[in-house]
């Protein structure tokens, strides 16, 4: 199968369209519409953006079949007064989000012409849905939605991601995220000097979590992503917050590690400072056995192109489906470097390979699942 350069143009010349839409998590609106309207010039059936910010848009088939859900997340990690100038050149576009995930949206509206190039009936129905937060603190709700909405009535969940060509995440990786908060009485830095500060607190805090064994098997993971407070340089800080981001392959040592960070915050607490630890997020785990016939049938695609699969575990929308024992990837389009950074790019050559793995998936998932 060949993908001709018209079409190739059409998807990117699409993807820069929705890139151009700033669309942080939770303030996804703008770009939900325009996906929307799309959906409608492109003729497919109950259109809809849902109480999440969720649009979907269906192909009919024969209906002899269940349904696929294939499915990109619209938001990005960029703020709204971020710059989404556009840089092109030989063989590769740099803009912020234009990766991830930009070309994953635009990669529906591709699955669609494809198809009706092909001008080849699916079995059964395709919905093509573009959801919201997948980034940052949106905690997957748009995903969530999406399987409330088609549950076990799916015969999969196929997810896109712009980048990652190559990839098969098949295992959902262990998130949980919490806010810690410290509390002072707080005072003047001069005349109160010697007063606990909350600022100072939480760096104490930070630390000691800087200093935990974390494993390199399963791979595991600790960040402080966000830290904030403080009233003024010459105010002795009465409260501050932070962001923490856990991560592990294993539930089982994600739970003790979190169960160590509780301990250290229970440690912080004495007169005059109260410490708390608050949960903001959670993405559960969740997989496929290799041997499962849908992974099979990702690698089969990637191996007709040329490409070695990768079989990867990663936070994607599709732990959702996969927390919940039902069959579900992601999968990249395309190559590139720099995502969640303003100096993000693709390599547009690889897209031709990307869409002819999406499309043969598509049609083999019909045939076998």
């Amino acid at each position: 199968m060949n993908i001709d350069s018209s079409l190739l143009k059409r998807v990117l010349d699409q993807a820069i369209a929705i890139q151009q839409i700033p669309a942080p998590t939770f303030l996804e609106a703008q770009r939900a519409v325009f996906i929307r309207d799309g959906f409608v010039r492109e003729g497919l059936l109950d259109v809809q953006i849902d109480e999440v910010g969720n649009v979907y848009g269906c192909l009919p088939g024969q209906q002899s079949q269940a349904a696929l859900v294939v499915s990109a997340h619209t938001d990005t990690v960029f703020p709204p007064a971020t710059n989404l100038a556009i840089h092109q050149e030989s063989g590769r576009i740099s803009g912020p989000g234009i990766g991830d995930n930009s070309l994953g949206v635009a990669g529906l509206f591709g699955l669609l012409w494809v198809l009706r190039q092909q001008q080849t009936r699916l079995p059964g129905d395709l919905w093509l849905v573009a959801n919201v937060g997948e980034e940052g603190l949106g905690d997957l709700c748009g995903m969530k939605a999406v399987v409330d909405r088609f549950g076990s009535s799916a015969r999969a969940y196929l997810i896109i991601e712009g980048l990652a060509l190559g990839q098969i995440y098949h295992r959902g990786l262990g998130v949980q995220r919490f806010q810690i908060s410290a509390h002072t009485p707080g005072g003047h830095s001069w005349v109160d000097f010697g007063r606990p500060s909350a600022i100072h607190e939480l760096a104490l805090l930070i630390t000691l979590l800087t200093k935990m064994k974390i494993p390199h098997q399963p791979r595991t993971s600790l960040n402080v992503g966000v830290i904030k407070g403080g009233t003024s340089i010459n105010t002795i800080a009465a409260e501050a917050t932070m962001e923490l981001d856990l991560r592990s392959e294993s539930e089982r040592v994600l739970h003790g590690l979190v169960e160590r960070v509780q301990e250290l915050v229970n440690a912080a607490n004495r007169s005059q400072v109260t410490v708390t630890m608050q949960p903001i997020g959670s993405r559960p785990v969740g997989k496929l056995p290799i041997d499962h016939p849908l992974v099979s049938m990702a690698k089969d695609c990637l191996q007709a192109i040329g490409i070695k699969p990768n079989l990867s575990i990663g936070s994607t929308d599709a732990n959702i489906p996969l927390s919940r024992g039902l069959p579900a990837i992601c999968i990249g389009l395309t190559t590139g470097q720099g995502a969640h950074t303003v100096k993000e790019f693709i390599h547009t050559e690889p897209l031709a390979l990307g869409l002819v793995q999406l499309i043969s998936l598509v049609h083999s998932i019909y045939a076998q699942l």
